[in-house]
């Protein structure tokens, strides 16, 4: 009784034996699909379906709580490592891209979920929802896929992760707009109007002092980093991003996907990402695998025809509609049908949703399993999907009447403006985007002043000269940034230039330059009247000699130069790493991409000239680093060694072929060497043996017999790997490996030792 009770007290908490099931059942799962060949994040979801609740014949989770906390890491993961994989100056070049593919394939889907809602017989709210439900792409089963099939480097990809970014994005105000819905069942135009200005208010915040602190920091840090400090770094920054944006109001997902987006600009961002790549693979089994323990063959088959209606208009409709948002952005019809094929699938947003609805009385509860049912399905397909998309692309491009193939080609490379239109139309979108920068640093500054220093300040003296003093601060923290918002990018020779060339530029030019003056009047006068209550006429004097210092301060000037420097540096470290800079005019046709060669690549221990990687592959070896030293320019008669570090230059194509065969992997992680056994004679010298009075080297045992000696036993002495001058004496027993195999007739010649016994 006593044992039994000890036991009892001692025992570990559920999560233990739920985690081993999970780890187990995934891994065994998993290796039964990588045979046959299938995606493995079906093979997660499999797993989770006999680890679940609706699967008896096999061990069940416990404690479902607890499983929750750790899909929810997976999810986290999953989007930290996707950031770091993502470039900030890649979405500038798909941006358009990513946006119009995204509005438009989201406008269609929303119509159509809604359309079969209707057609189904459900109700107007549960259609809505199913809208938003079909609009919104798998991330983390998309990037998987890649990771799986290898394609992460193919130029679609680019296009592919932009409007997966665009997706999220959008995601979360989908969320706002059904929270509303959910409590009031009504649209709130006012707060989806909101929500979207919080979203960029904080996302340009978010990255702009996350880009001028974060890789400073690590800068001053990097002499006393290790991989350990920089993983707990790393993981950390990413967990308070998570807390930021769930603190703002945001997904945890969005904000682990900000961090990794903001180290991707970093130079430690590749060994982030190797280091966080187990742990990633980790979190995101567990949470596939939760996704599979809600799969319930008896909703399958009582709503058998909704989930294949819905499964069908999701592979079909969302393809499509994706390719036609890529076309729509210019991109070739090669691209759009890569890229379109592959939102194919629904996810974690669509779980998201679904659980909002269940908070909702008198919503339709089967509407959750029938999502997790179609998810199951959509991803099951979307690996082969992805891999259809250049087969279908060379069967149907053939087909395509030839006025419609010039059409397109025609659509994706034109120019529609004139020369003039274009000056004109950069420089509104700069201003524009200054204006906007700008504006928002100023808010967050106000409102940091507003919510902090103003209440700290009256608490430690009077009021007044509290806020006068909390005033100068804020103005004086802000006047680099007043300074820029009213006078930054305005070069007053080329915008008169400009009005003199095209007339009808002035519409565009004299109203932002007049707007950006008078947001800066705005902004002050904004902090003066929060610390400061006086009358109009005096707050707008103060205002314009505030900003009249401003514009004349060369401190200002220079404190703001110093600020734009130091995030310019950490924005282009990563890129600065290279050997050279590509010209911008060239940018659109040459990559440079640094991949380590690894021991397994035929390119390994050939010289350059050998590697034929010009003539071959079309690329250009541009630098070598090894052992810490980088090697530019290297010449051709220079090996290649494994674990190099190559920096090549070429098209996203040619690199992402070249790829292929510098980093080759193993075709099994773990391999057997049994058969090449290497096995251990004893020898024993006799008086008579023509081994006595010779030396190791004299002897020539290595090269006679394929052998080494590992020892001498000499009496009650060991000689452990005695030298080749060791004299060999009568009695001596010799100890000697070799992959042969030695029989006594070998040894009996009278030149040669004369017995050799292998040791069991």
């Amino acid at each position: 009784m006593e044992v039994v009770r000890y036991c009892s007290m001692s025992s570990l908490p559920p999560i233990f034996l739920d985690l081993a099931i999970i780890l187990v059942t995934a891994g065994v799962i998993t290796i039964i699909f990588k045979w046959l060949k299938q995606p493995l994040v079906l093979g997660y979801i499999v797993a989770g379906f006999f680890i679940g609740p609706n699967f008896p014949w096999f061990p069940a989770i416990k404690d479902d709580s607890t499983i929750e906390i750790w899909s929810q890491l997976g999810i986290v993961f999953l989007m930290f490592a996707l950031g770091l994989e993502f470039s900030i100056k890649k979405l500038k070049k798909v941006g358009a891209t990513g946006a119009i593919t995204a509005l438009t394939e989201l406008a269609i889907m929303f119509v159509l979920g809604n359309t079969v809602g209707h057609i189904l017989g459900w109700g107007n709210l549960e259609c809505i929802f199913l809208g938003c439900m079909l609009s919104i792409s798998s991330t983390t089963i998309i990037i998987k896929s890649f990771d799986d099939l290898k394609l992460k480097q193919q130029k679609f990809t680019n296009t592919v992760t932009a409007v997966l970014v665009v997706e999220d994005l959008v995601a979360v105000l989908l969320l706002v707009i059904l929270s509303t819905l959910s409590v009031s069942k009504s649209f709130n135009g006012m707060e989806l109007g909101l929500s979207m200005v919080k979203l960029a208010f904080f996302l340009v915040v978010w990255f702009t002092f996350g880009i001028y602190l974060i890789p400073t920091f690590l800068r001053w840090m990097r002499k006393w980093m290790t991989e350990e400090t920089l993983c707990i770094v790393a993981v950390g920054l990413c967990f308070a991003m998570v807390y930021l944006a769930d603190f703002a109001g945001f997904s945890t997902a969005l904000g682990a996907f900000v961090m990794g987006a903001i180290l991707s600009e970093t130079i430690e961002a590749d060994v982030i990402h190797r280091i966080i790549t187990p742990v990633k693979n980790l979190f995101g089994a567990v949470f596939f695998v939760s996704v599979g323990m809600l799969v319930d063959p008896h909703v399958l088959m009582k709503y058998i025809v909704p989930i294949l209606v819905i499964a069908l208009t999701v592979v079909i409709f969302k393809s499509l509609s994706a390719t036609t948002g890529i076309l729509l952005s210019g991109r070739p019809l090669k691209t759009a049908m890569q890229g379109g094929f592959c939102f194919c699938q629904i996810g974690e947003f669509s779980f998201i949703i679904a659980g909002l609805g269940l908070s909702i009385s008198g919503f339709m509860k089967e509407l959750y399993p029938i999502i997790v049912s179609v998810s199951i399905i959509t991803t099951f397909v979307t690996p082969y999907m992805i891999k259809a998309g250049l087969p279908a692309y060379e069967k149907l491009a053939p087909r395509l009447p030839e006025k419609l193939r010039d059409a397109l080609e025609r659509y994706s490379t034109q120019s529609k403006s004139s020369t003039h239109e274009k000056k004109v139309a950069a420089f509104v979108k700069k201003q524009l985007i200054s204006i906007l920068l700008y504006s928002i640093i100023l808010v967050a500054l106000a409102l940091l002043s507003f919510l902090l220093l103003k209440p700290f300040l009256n608490s430690i003296m009077p009021s007044f000269w509290g806020n006068l003093l909390g005033m100068v601060v804020t103005l004086l923290l802000m006047a680099p940034f007043l300074w820029a918002l009213a006078v930054k990018n305005v070069n007053r020779t080329r915008i008169r230039k400009m009005l003199q060339t095209y007339s009808r530029s002035q519409v565009a030019v004299i109203p932002l330059l007049a707007l950006r003056y008078f947001i800066t009047l705005f902004f002050v006068g904004w902090v003066v009247s929060r610390y400061i209550i006086m009358a109009a006429g005096l707050l707008v004097a103060v205002a314009i000699a505030v900003v009249a210092a401003v514009l004349l301060s060369r401190r200002a000037t220079d404190f703001y130069n110093r600020i734009e420097e130091r995030f310019v540096t950490n924005f282009n470290q990563r890129q600065a790493q290279n050997s050279f800079k590509i010209p911008e005019s060239l940018e659109k046709n040459f990559v440079m991409e640094r991949m380590i060669l690894t021991a397994y690549s035929h390119l390994a221990g050939k010289t350059l000239q050998n590697c034929r990687l010009r003539q071959d592959y079309g690329v250009n070896l541009v630098s070598i680093e090894r052992a810490g030293k980088v090697h530019d320019l290297p010449p051709k008669e220079e090996l290649l060694m494994p674990g190099d570090r190559i920096t090549l230059l070429g098209s996203e194509e040619q690199l992402a072929a070249v790829r292929a065969d510098v980093e080759v992997e193993p075709d099994m992680l773990i391999h057997d060497y049994s058969d090449h056994e290497i096995n251990t004679y004893r020898l024993e010298v006799t008086d008579e043996s023509p081994l006595v009075g010779v030396d190791i080297r004299a002897s020539r045992f290595m090269d006679t017999y394929h052998s080494m000696i590992i020892a001498i036993e000499r009496g009650q002495q060991y000689m452990i790997n005695p030298t080749a001058d060791t004299v060999f004496h009568g009695g001596d027993i010799v100890w000697f490996v070799s992959p042969d195999e030695f029989h006594v007739h070998e040894f009996h010649h009278t030149t040669q030792p004369p017995l050799a016994i292998p040791t069991e």
